[in-house]
């Protein structure tokens, strides 16, 4: 418990926040008290959704942030969560709005406030667009997981020995997530399939240069060519990285959890709250050594995130509730538990 009572805490307060902000929303004409207890709810259903689209996201980030040094450790737990918090749910809406209107940060603010409707209505207008990219980011973070011919641990043995092999051609898992995005756009309206696709190649372009950043700062071990290790006294690309992946998973939340309030403050704090939980999770399973316990956890983290790469790629096509998505990735994960523990050496 000891490594979720900052979660604990800052839910508590955010949902109290919550409940002051509907409390004293000015533009409804439903009682006061009613508002408050409202926007309460919705802050803590945000607050359980985030947390349930996000577990994989915490597997990854501790599968990457144990070869970071403890200095970058800190910097990710600490800065990260405040990028995550403030960043992700307050200034990246407020960016979007101000970038598709044609307005200034402080008028995008401004029309949250005054006009939560008409923000919320360009929000969702940009769905196609935030979908693309944080989807070609995660399928291309779950493909570069299996096309790896250096890869011997195997959960899906005769699926991913074939993949493992496939990795030894450079790049095919860029040509398969572009060739992917041109064929999908074609299905898209005209309007919106120059921007659908325009999204999607930015995304693969943030992979290339934060996975290629994150490589630099990796350090190769003369003596063992094949082992790697993360430079100990540099992780700014490993820090990129995993923050880029926050992203992405943040994207379709933040802009689906316009579909259930308007309220871009009861938004940020219920997302909020279910990132700083995240941390949480991710600190346990770094502490824990859970990674080493769970043969196959990882495998059903990065299984999780291109299930959740291909259903935002597709949700301009088709809408799929975000609590499909969530339980998605948890089935998947319980079944990479179950399977680890079945073969674990003790059970044999």
């Amino acid at each position: 418990m000891k490594v979720f009572r900052s979660s604990l805490v800052f839910t508590i307060l955010a949902l109290i926040a919550a409940f002051f902000v509907g409390y004293y929303d000015t533009t409804s004409v439903e009682p006061a008290l009613q508002m408050g207890l409202k926007a309460l709810f919705i802050a803590f259903v945000l607050t359980v959704l985030e947390i349930s689209l996000s577990f994989d996201n915490a597997v990854v980030n501790a599968s990457v942030l144990q070869n970071m040094s403890a200095v970058w450790q800190r910097r990710f737990l600490t800065w990260g969560i405040l990028i995550a918090v403030f960043g992700m749910r307050l200034i990246f809406p407020l960016a979007i709005v101000a970038v598709i209107a044609g307005i200034g940060p402080i008028e995008a603010l401004k029309l949250s406030v005054f006009d939560p409707q008409k923000y919320s209505e360009i929000m969702l207008s940009t769905h196609h667009m935030v979908s693309s990219f944080g989807g070609a980011f995660l399928l291309l973070v779950c493909l570069r997981y299996f096309f790896d011919e250096t890869k011997e641990t195997h959960w899906f043995s005769p699926v991913e020995k074939i993949l493992a092999k496939l990795g030894k051609m450079q790049a095919i898992e860029l040509a398969l997530v572009v060739v992917l995005f041109l064929v999908l756009s074609k299905i898209l309206p005209a309007a919106q399939q120059s921007e659908y696709l325009f999204s999607a190649l930015w995304g693969v372009v943030t992979f290339v240069f934060v996975d290629g950043l994150a490589a630099l700062f990796e350090h190769k071990d003369d003596k063992n060519p094949k082992a790697t290790k993360a430079v100990a006294t540099s992780g700014l690309g490993l820090f990129l990285y995993l923050e880029v992946l926050d992203a992405s998973f943040s994207f379709d939340g933040v802009v689906g959890a316009f579909a259930i309030t308007q309220n871009l403050f009861i938004i940020m704090l219920g997302l909020g709250a279910g990132a700083f939980f995240v941390r949480s999770m991710t600190i346990y399973l770094v502490e824990e050594k859970t990674l080493h316990q769970f043969k196959f956890l990882e495998h059903g983290a990065f299984y999780a995130i291109g299930a959740l790469g291909m259903i935002m790629i597709i949700s301009p096509f088709a809408h799929i509730s975000e609590w499909i998505t969530g339980f998605v990735g948890v089935i998947i994960l319980g079944l990479s538990i179950w399977s680890s523990r079945r073969h674990a050496p003790s059970a044999t």
